[in-house]
C-alpha cells in the first residue's frame, strides 16, 4: 500500500473517531449537565434529600411559593399558601392545588427551581409531586404536597448568610409538550 493511500485512510479513520466522540459528548451533555446542576445547585436546582435534616436551627427564613402553567395546559395551578416561615433544618410540608379545566384526562409534569439561584445547594426536597407525571381526570382538582427543608449550612455561607427569602417556583407543562411558559414566568398564573 502506498503512503498517500495509508495517510488518507489514517486521516479518514481519525475524522470518523472525532465525529463519533463529538456525537457521544452531545448525547451525554444533557444528563451530565443535569447531574452537575443537581450536585451543585446551579441554576436554582434543588437537592434531593433522603430524609430529614440532622439538626434544626433557631434561625428562620421565609419561603415563598410560585406557580405557573405552560400555554397549552388547560389547568389551574396555585400554591395553597403564598409563603411560610421555617426554621433552618425543619422539615416542612407545603401544598399546591391543580385543577383540570377540560372534559378529558390530561397528563402534566412540573419543572422547578429556587431563587436566588445560589440557594439551590441548600434547598432539600424530601418528597415532591414534581418527581412524577401527574394525570388529572376531567374537572378533577387535587392537592399536591412537597416536603422540604432548608439546610442549616446556608447560614455559614457568606453569600447566603443574610438572605431573608427563598422562592420555590413550579411550572406545569403538558406532557410531551415543548416548555413555553406564559409571559411573565412562573408567577404569571395563579
Amino acid at each position: 500500500m502506498s503512503r498517500p493511500v495509508r495517510g488518507t485512510r489514517l486521516t479518514a479513520s481519525g475524522g470518523v473517531l472525532i465525529i463519533a466522540a463529538m456525537i457521544g459528548l452531545t448525547a451525554a451533555s444533557v444528563p451530565l449537565y443535569r447531574l452537575f446542576c443537581q450536585v451543585t445547585g446551579y441554576g436554582g436546582t434543588t437537592q434531593l434529600a433522603t430524609g430529614p435534616a440532622t439538626q434544626i436551627s433557631e434561625r428562620t427564613i421565609k419561603v415563598r411559593f410560585d406557580a405557573g402553567i405552560g400555554d397549552d395546559l388547560p389547568w389551574r395551578f396555585a400554591p395553597a399558601s403564598r409563603e411560610v416561615t421555617v426554621r433552618l433544618g425543619e422539615q416542612t410540608l407545603a401544598f399546591f392545588r391543580a385543577e383540570n379545566l377540560t372534559d378529558q384526562p390530561i397528563v402534566g409534569q412540573a419543572v422547578f427551581n429556587v431563587t436566588p439561584h445560589k440557594v439551590g445547594a441548600y434547598f432539600d426536597k424530601i418528597a415532591c409531586f414534581c418527581f412524577e407525571e401527574q394525570t388529572l381526570q376531567p374537572h378533577q382538582a387535587v392537592e399536591m404536597p412537597v416536603s422540604f427543608y432548608v439546610d442549616p449550612a446556608i447560614a455559614d455561607d457568606p453569600n447566603t448568610q443574610e438572605l431573608p427569602t427563598i422562592t420555590l417556583s413550579y411550572t406545569f407543562y403538558k406532557r410531551d409538550a415543548e416548555p413555553q411558559a406564559r409571559p411573565g414566568g412562573p408567577a404569571a398564573a395563579s
